[in-house]
């Protein structure tokens, strides 16, 4: 049995053990993986359930490497993943005053769980190897001079992406991005209408109009995301934004747009905020001369897309579902749409290395040469983008990495090429999370002559 039947519990841990050894059999990205998760599971269950499983995720090197010191083979999926969760519930215990008393209640509790997840058999296995993982997981935190190995497996991140950030940021800065990402990300929320103030479960952050979400407030959140008041978003994203500097009665372009988050803060931008209702224009407000055009690739992201642009009110808006390194005019054309625009946003896919507080899967999937196969398709969607710029239009360059080979260097492959020397730098924006407090990136503008 490589998989736990759904018959064996629908509570968190039990939620949590299936959805951890399906990770750990086939690596499914982790997002996806918590959409399967039933929707039965509710409220506190569900945080509890999705705490696990990040938790696991985050910390999964380290765990993994003091359960292959302790077992001999590997176990079943179902009993591995029954010992990943109990070893993150160890680290989560450590510098407990009662750490001894609440160590032995997990180890307890896995095998209770695995009697009902696995067998019997399994559940002694996981009694006589959990007993030891407190003290497996109990080395102390590397020092200064740490060697690259012990770094590795202590904050859970491959030896080889460690060494590349040693090379750009140094040892200092690294162990300080190495400590931020292993940090369970707070829920942030932009708010979004300034007719009315935002409730008091919403605690401000230095960064105006977002704020971080208090715990024990689900149904009043779900209630104000439904009507459109608060939009859950990372602060880091009002970077581009701000670059891009949306002004009223301009036509603006959003590239590789999905999920919409952007696209919901430029309309915001230009409308002041969540603007009158349909009928209020239709008594005699002036009609909308904003336009905005939001393009991306079909598939399961454009409907998050579709619903984030349906919430835009005040501002024309036009979706374009098209490949970018495609011929875009033709489409633009057939939609009706400018050729060129005033400013255009280029959200370029990427390492996702300034993020991974909230996508911890991502350590485990990066591999070399991805910083090089990265790049070269970020510098082909730039050529792109800049072709759509008007004159004396600007075009801004976003990633969510922290890599330089994925944002200044692009920006300098680009500005030798042909295509570059058409456009000017005007400013620039990198969040290296560790000192900007929320999550990471770069955003470069650039502007036509």
């Amino acid at each position: 049995m490589s998989t736990i039947p759904e018959s064996t519990g629908s509570g968190a841990w039990p939620s949590a053990a299936r959805l951890v050894a399906r990770w750990v059999e086939r690596r499914e990205r982790v997002d996806v993986l918590l959409e399967t998760l039933p929707r039965s599971v509710t409220g506190p269950e569900r945080a509890r359930c999705q705490h696990l499983v990040m938790g696991v995720v985050r910390h999964f090197g380290r765990i993994d490497s003091a359960l292959n010191r302790l077992v001999a083979h590997p176990p079943r999926f179902a009993t591995r993943a029954v010992l990943l969760i109990a070893g993150f519930e160890l680290i989560e215990a450590a510098g407990d005053a009662a750490e001894e008393g609440r160590s032995a209640k997990i180890v307890h509790h896995a095998v209770e769980q695995t009697k009902a997840l696995a067998s019997p058999a399994e559940a002694r296995l996981v009694n006589a190897v959990g007993r030891k993982l407190a003290a497996a997981l109990a080395q102390p935190v590397p020092g200064p001079k740490a060697p690259l190995a012990e770094l590795a497996e202590y904050f859970s991140h491959p030896d080889w992406l460690i060494k590349s950030w040693q090379s750009q940021f140094g040892p200092a800065a690294t162990r300080s991005l190495l400590e931020w990402n292993q940090q369970a990300a707070p829920v942030h929320a932009r708010w979004r209408d300034p007719a009315t103030p935002p409730p008091a479960f919403l605690t401000p952050t230095p960064w105006k109009n977002f704020f971080v979400v208090s715990p024990g407030h689900w149904p009043a959140v779900e209630a104000l995301l439904k009507a459109g008041k608060l939009y859950l978003q990372d602060p880091s994203t009002r970077l581009s934004v701000d670059l891009l500097a949306p002004q009223p009665g301009e036509c603006i372009l959003d590239l590789c747009s999905a999920p919409g988050g952007k696209s919901l803060m430029i309309a915001d931008l230009l409308t002041g905020g969540v603007p009158a209702s349909p009928a209020t224009l239709a008594a005699g407000e002036s009609a909308p001369t904003s336009k905005l055009v939001a393009v991306d690739l079909p598939g399961i992201r454009v409907d998050r897309l579709k619903e984030n642009l349906s919430r835009i009110q005040g501002v024309e808006v036009a979706l374009v579902q098209a490949d970018l390194l495609g011929d875009l005019a033709p489409v633009l054309r057939e939609h009706r749409l400018p050729s060129t625009f005033e400013a255009v946003l280029i959200d370029a896919p990427c390492s996702n290395t300034g993020v991974m507080r909230h996508r911890a899967d991502v350590k485990w999937r990066l591999q070399p040469g991805d910083f090089k196969k990265h790049p070269a398709q970020q510098l082909s969607l730039l050529h792109a983008a800049a072709r759509l710029v008007a004159p004396g239009g600007r075009l801004v360059y976003t990633t969510c990495s922290v890599n330089a080979e994925e944002n200044e260097h692009v920006v300098r492959e680009f500005f030798v090429s042909r295509a570059g020397s058409g456009f000017i730098r005007d400013g620039q924006a990198i969040s290296l999370p560790w000192e900007t407090g929320h999550d990471g990136g770069a955003a470069f503008r650039l502007r036509r002559r």
